[in-house]
């Protein structure tokens, strides 16, 4: 039996659909899609963060709790804007997102949110935690078609991989079929 395997949001109409519903719903929630939108970072590691990680920095560095691997990215204008108001006044030692008992975040949160904004916003996906990840993956490699730099981004083992994960590898077979008459 197949496990449920998430899906990237391709259309970037519908991200931006979900962004605008957690924003109105949940500003944590919309700090924590900014942030796996638009760093590639598990869910694991995204809620592992320390309000000290992100404040006056201009890369996020962290050691990924998968791979046990060093990664550091740089903040991008956005989300420097997002992680600054959400950050404001808060003590550096606490934990980035804090769940209602006053405790850090736990990924099963995070994926109940995902899930219910993608059904309220109407997208007919197999939503997860693992949805903002791969839909960093799928539109970087969109922009930039280097799938060399999104392996190393992820810390695959091959671009095959990576080509797999995101979902791009069937949309480009099926392309190819779709502009080929012999």
């Amino acid at each position: 039996m197949r496990k449920h395997v998430a899906e990237p949001i391709k259309n970037k109409k519908d991200i931006q659909a979900v962004e605008q519903y957690l924003k109105e719903h949940s500003y944590r929630d919309y700090v924590i899609w900014v942030l796996g939108l638009n760093s590639g970072l598990r869910v694991s590691d995204i809620v592992g963060l320390n309000v000290s990680d992100v404040v006056d920095k201009t890369h996020i560095t962290i050691i990924e709790k998968k791979t046990q691997k060093r990664k550091s990215f740089y903040i991008n204008d956005k989300l420097k804007r997002v992680l600054k108001t959400f950050t404001k006044g808060r003590n550096l030692n606490e934990p980035l997102f804090l769940g209602k008992q006053g405790k850090r975040l736990d990924r099963s949160q995070v994926y109940r949110f995902i899930k219910k904004s993608c059904y309220a916003c109407g997208i007919k996906i197999q939503a997860s935690t693992h949805t903002m990840r791969k839909t960093f993956g799928y539109h970087h490699y969109q922009q930039y078609k280097d799938a060399v730099i999104l392996q190393k981004i992820f810390n695959h083992s091959s671009q095959r991989i990576t080509l797999m994960y995101i979902g791009v590898d069937q949309d480009e077979i099926d392309l190819s079929y779709k502009n080929f008459e012999l």
